[in-house]
């Protein structure tokens, strides 16, 4: 049972009982995308906060150049959303795409609110997983201004370490915000540095 996957994550961090459980179920929306679809995009309001259930994201945007700068990836038990567009519903600085067929479950904003009205649990849960994607956000920032190339290269391969057979090494690139030519010379050494 799928919905048993989001139920699963929600009691990490709060424990809900059975009726409320039902309800929760019972305001979110089930959506399949295609590979390629968007989620949300660049300069669109995000209407909404999505659960993977299957499948892969990328959220990134696009510079004046048409240059691809990919942030984040996400996959199956992990949120995607444009936060300061769902929060504020401003216009969403990034895009959410497809890397695969991706079912997730999505609540809109104003159902985030019904929810933890009724069960005030779901306002800590909430909280939580918006302070993991702040921590989250501001360590990548120090990563890439403190890290090396390969230093990051070998922290995205520990933290997402089923991403790169799932995407295309360009992806990987905009990731660590290097070239492919430059990714490619790099796992090169690494195979190198690896047989000596």
């Amino acid at each position: 049972m799928k919905e048993k996957v989001l139920l699963n994550c929600i009691s990490k961090y709060v424990q809900l009982t059975v009726e409320e459980n039902s309800f929760l179920l019972s305001k979110i929306n089930t959506r399949k995308y295609l590979k390629g679809q968007y989620i949300v995009q660049q300069g669109d309001v995000c209407n909404f906060n999505s659960f993977i259930i299957s499948g892969c994201t990328k959220t990134f945007y696009t510079d004046k150049k048409g240059n691809e700068h990919i942030v984040l990836f996400a996959e199956a038990n992990w949120w995607c959303s444009d936060l300061g567009s769902f929060i504020s519903k401003t216009p969403a600085d990034y895009n959410i795409q497809c890397i695969e067929t991706t079912e997730v479950f999505q609540f809109s904003y104003a159902t985030r609110e019904e929810l933890c009205d009724n069960i005030p649990k779901l306002d800590r849960f909430f909280r939580k997983i918006l302070e993991k994607a702040l921590v989250t956000s501001q360590k990548r920032i120090v990563r890439n201004l403190s890290l090396s190339a390969i230093e990051r290269y070998l922290l995205f391969c520990k933290e997402y370490p089923t991403i790169e057979q799932r995407v295309s090494q360009y992806m990987v690139a905009s990731y660590l915000g290097i070239t492919k030519e430059f990714l490619s010379k790099l796992k090169k050494s690494l195979i190198y540095e690896n047989k000596s």
